[in-house]
């Protein structure tokens, strides 16, 4: 049965329905009420940018009016909108998410840029470039990494098998199943090597800062990956002298880093026998966000 009691008027036009969404989010202090709206009632009612303007005056049904309901309210508690549509672009391409990945970022495509930049440089080991992404999550950066480098391999680990097979069902997606494969384990422990290219976005928020942070991320993001341990630098502990291991000789390691993070991560690189040779790449608000080094010939 289809609730008829809503918080829109009955007989809303679908730009009227956004027009009051628009209204509610702003009053519940959201940040950008009027992309969400827009984005909430094209999943509602499965209609793109253009359906929205092409049918702006067709009423909704009791169903979409009801669907759109459920939407707002979980919008109006803070639940973010990737979460409410189960998907997220980055990169260009659209990702699933599931409640064990976090929701990508668009800071995070710092850590792709750096690598494409290094990667250019780079003199492949073997027959076809080797990637690895630590920590996978959702396969944003591995497999964004695979659609600019059509000739890579990658691999991802991830302790979590669902964030796992939430990564496999967006390479099929993708169409990138046939260049990616997926290990659970721990950081690196499992992959052999030599790789090319090892990039990660680890867990880097110091403990006690995640009951302070965005409701929309300490109670939506995983904790698993968010929590960096006292200092926020347990994950880079674990995962550099890993990765240090099983990059190829002239291979970079990117990660992405914290605000403030930066000097201590090339700390953990250099001590881990690897050669910072470029500054951090800095994301759009010009925080230090991609941290990388090299593996240097013998």
């Amino acid at each position: 049965m289809v609730p008829l009691t809503t918080g829109f008027d009955p007989g809303n036009s679908i730009e009227s329905a956004r027009r009051a969404l628009t209204a509610r989010l702003q009053s519940a202090g959201i940040e950008v009420p009027a992309l969400d709206a827009r984005l909430l009632v094209g999943a509602a009612l499965e209609l793109d940018l253009t359906g929205l303007m092409t049918q702006a005056a067709r009423q909704l049904t009791p169903e979409e009016t009801a669907r759109l309901e459920r939407y707002a309210q979980r919008r109006l508690a803070h639940e973010p909108v990737a979460r409410i549509l189960g998907a997220r672009d980055f990169w260009g391409m659209p990702f699933r998410l599931s409640e064990a990945t976090l929701v990508p970022r668009p800071d995070t495509e710092t850590v792709v840029e750096l690598a494409l930049e290094i990667f250019r440089g780079l003199t492949i080991s073997g027959q076809r470039p080797g990637i690895a992404d630590i920590g996978v999550g959702s396969g944003a950066i591995l497999l964004a990494l695979l659609h600019e480098i059509p000739d890579a391999f990658g691999v991802g680990t991830d302790v979590s098998l669902t964030a796992l097979n939430t990564a496999r069902d967006n390479a099929a997606a993708l169409g990138l199943a046939g260049r990616a494969g997926f290990v659970a384990c721990s950081y690196a422990s499992a992959l052999g090597g030599p790789f090319d290219l090892i990039v990660s976005n680890p867990p880097y928020i110091p403990s006690a800062e995640i009951p302070t942070l965005s409701i929309e991320v300490r109670e939506h993001d995983p904790h698993l990956a968010l929590d960096g341990g006292n200092d926020g630098y347990d994950a880079y502990r674990a995962l550099i002298p890993q990765a240090s291991e099983r990059l190829a000789p002239g291979g970079a390691l990117i990660v992405e880093a914290g605000q403030g993070q930066a000097r201590n991560i090339e700390t953990l690189m250099a001590a881990a026998g690897l050669t910072v040779d470029r500054p951090p790449k800095a994301d759009l608000a010009g925080i230090p966000r991609a941290v990388s080094a090299r593996k240097m010939p013998p």
